[in-house]
């Protein structure tokens, strides 16, 4: 699989390091191939990716996004678009990791994983789809969290 995976931090409301940036766009590669081994469908979007656009947001925009996209109200965690954008609210993320006890940097790659998930053809509406969805995310985090990256994250 060869995807160029550019990821960006176009929010100044939660301090993300550029090391991070270029951490992410590293392990997205695996994170990728990943979920394409556990795709829920054969010809999902992602298998058909050049390029993976990845933006980290504020509230404010993440709400605009949700709204305009899903007229849905309010800030959320990941947005995924199959034409490969995959937009990550960073400020959910710093109260999500501190609610969960979890490093900035784990739950903004949770994020990241969840999107490329979605994009594999997994869906989270139906709560049994969540479950399964969840469950591969879930391990897909635990696999790519290393002590590598862990390293690479805490500059």
């Amino acid at each position: 699989m060869s995807l160029e995976v550019i990821i960006g931090n176009n929010q100044e409301a939660t301090e993300i390091p550029e090391s991070w940036l270029t951490a992410l766009e590293t392990v997205a590669h695996e994170a990728a191939a990943l979920a394409l081994e556990n795709a829920a469908e054969e010809e999902s979007p992602l298998f058909f990716l050049a390029t993976l656009e990845v933006a980290l947001v504020d509230d404010a925009t993440s709400d605009q996004v949700h709204r305009d996209f899903m007229d849905i109200e309010g800030p959320t965690d990941v947005i995924t678009f199959h034409h490969g954008e995959i937009v990550i609210g960073a400020e959910v993320a710093k109260r999500q990791a501190a609610e969960y006890g979890e490093p900035l940097a784990r739950e903004i790659l949770r994020y990241l994983v969840h999107g490329l998930l979605h994009l594999a053809g997994h869906e989270d509406t139906d709560p049994a789809e969540r479950a399964t969805m969840e469950a591969v995310q879930e391990a897909i985090v635990a696999r790519l969290w290393t002590a590598e990256l862990r390293e690479r994250l805490s500059a």
